[in-house]
């Protein structure tokens, strides 16, 4: 096998490539534990606040569709760097290299999706009760939004709700995970050179990498009308009681717990492939990752022995690799919490399958057959471990996927028409998500992105998802020469 670069070295040098050179000194990267190129927190997040606001001032007058035009030139950007962003995404996250340049195709879908829906902005014309009046609902840009971004999406995440807020009108700071902000670096510059190319008002965007604090003041600011926060389920609490606090809005993308329900009709050759890519992709590492799987006791035994083998197979290694699916988890802190939730699951009377750690931040995947539903498996550990639950009756099978505090992701594999119609139902899955006949990740930029409960309730990317990033004005037009009164209010002076 080829000998591969120290993972931070070669970071280094796709940072020349894409002209935003930065010296090492950051965090270890997950794949070989080499020095990352250090990403300065920002030195004054409250002047990068006020930057926002004022190219907010200028940008909310600048014609949607021209607004449009530059997230159309960022995106043919990004395409242009799409293999050696890509390539860093990978090196910084650990993710396989193949799901770093599809996080980078996936910020260029969103890109032509903004673009066309800078022409699609659309109000309503309403009936008004009273005569000669037009009664008219207009959209305008909200302000400044403020994004905050997990590790496991470095870029995508901020490309959903960038490229939607510039659109509409407003202006973004973006304050990239402590752990994930090279790539962050590296994606801004490439939007600022565009930004500048297009004429747009300085400051239009801002990056400001830091940790918690940095992200307690954006909550906190007044200045900043939405903040946009994906992470975990304290996280999103802090975020929305601070904002909450000044009647600001949040768009929260919080954790998941996503179960997959296999009905005794399921195509279990589609099943094991399923099941693979949506609780082992990506180590485990996305919000959408199946945690449960939750089988029909007819064809459980049958399909977790068709599991083990195809786990035992999976390719696990450095994530550059031809061929490799499995990469490492994103530190230590995430082996040591798959560890600890794995020997819970052995306490509660759970068999394991699985979940050896290998070697630096290399975990195998684990199954882990349960004996019932209990308190852990109600917890979501971001890592590849799955839950697996037998079921009898259909009735069961809803019951223990509704059964969790979160509710972004889940599915049904099945081929009786009615389960799935059924799991689809206002009575089946209480998640943001529900898929029928695949797994749980893999979301397409098109549908609204979000979940329900401890989850946040927020909604990202396509669909009528924009209109969180504008507000709202009912516009009431009197064009004759009297002055009715709605419900037939008489007030003559």
């Amino acid at each position: 096998m080829t000998q591969l670069p120290a993972a931070g070295a070669e970071a280094a040098a796709l940072l020349e490539t894409l002209g935003c050179p930065l010296a090492p000194g950051g965090r270890p990267s997950p794949i070989d534990g080499s020095a990352m190129p250090l990403v300065p927190d920002a030195a004054d997040v409250d002047a990068a606040i006020a930057r926002a606001a004022a190219a907010f001032a200028e940008w909310r007058s600048v014609p949607a569709p021209v607004r449009g035009a530059l997230v159309r030139r960022f995106g043919d950007a990004l395409r242009e760097q799409r293999e050696p962003l890509g390539r860093l995404v990978a090196i910084e996250t650990g993710k396989p290299l193949s799901e770093g340049v599809g996080e980078v195709q996936e910020m260029i879908d969103i890109c032509e999706f903004a673009t066309g829906l800078s022409r699609q902005l659309y109000g309503l014309t309403i009936a008004s009760e009273r005569p000669e009046h037009h009664m008219r609902e207009m959209w305008h840009p909200l302000g400044p939004v403020a994004i905050i971004s997990a590790f496991n999406f470095p870029v995508a995440v901020w490309a959903w709700n960038a490229a939607i807020a510039l659109v509409c009108g407003d202006s973004v700071i973006w304050k990239p995970s402590e752990k994930t902000p090279v790539t962050a670096h590296a994606v801004h510059a490439l939007f600022d050179r565009v930004a500048a190319e297009c004429g747009a008002p300085a400051g239009l965007s801002q990056l400001v990498p830091g940790g918690r604090d940095t992200g307690a003041v954006l909550a906190a600011d007044p200045r900043i009308p939405l903040v946009s926060a994906t992470g975990s389920v304290p996280m999103g609490r802090a975020v929305a009681q601070a904002v909450a606090a000044r009647l600001g809005r949040s768009l929260l993308e919080l954790g998941g717990n996503a179960a997959t329900i296999v009905a005794p009709s399921a195509d279990l050759d589609l099943a094991v492939r399923a099941i693979a890519f949506g609780a082992a992709g990506t180590t485990g590492q996305r919000c959408t990752t199946m945690r449960r799987l939750i089988v029909h006791e007819s064809v459980c035994d049958a399909l977790l022995a068709r599991l083990k083998r195809a786990y035992a197979s999976l390719p696990i290694g450095d994530p550059r690799a031809p061929g490799m699916l499995v990469g490492p988890l994103i530190d230590g802190d995430a082996v040591s919490a798959m560890a600890t939730a794995l020997e819970r699951a052995r306490a509660e009377g759970g068999t394991v399958t699985g979940g050896e750690h290998l070697y630096g931040n290399y975990v195998r995947p684990a199954l882990a057959e349960m004996p019932g539903q209990s308190d852990l498996v109600r917890e979501e550990t971001f890592a590849p471990i799955l839950y697996v639950l037998r079921y009898s009756d259909f009735a069961e099978a809803i019951a223990l996927q509704r059964d969790v505090p979160q509710g972004l992701s889940s599915s049904i594999l099945t081929n009786d028409l009615r389960e799935a119609e059924a799991f689809l139902s206002a009575t089946g899955s209480d998640c943001g998500i529900a898929n029928v006949n695949m797994g749980t990740s893999g979301a397409e930029i098109g549908g609204a992105f979000g979940g329900e409960k401890e989850t946040g309730g927020g909604r990202e990317s396509g669909s009528d998802a924009w209109k969180a990033y504008m507000r709202r004005q009912t516009q009431n037009v009197n064009f004759g020469r009297s002055l009715p009164l709605a419900q037939g209010v008489e007030f003559e002076v």
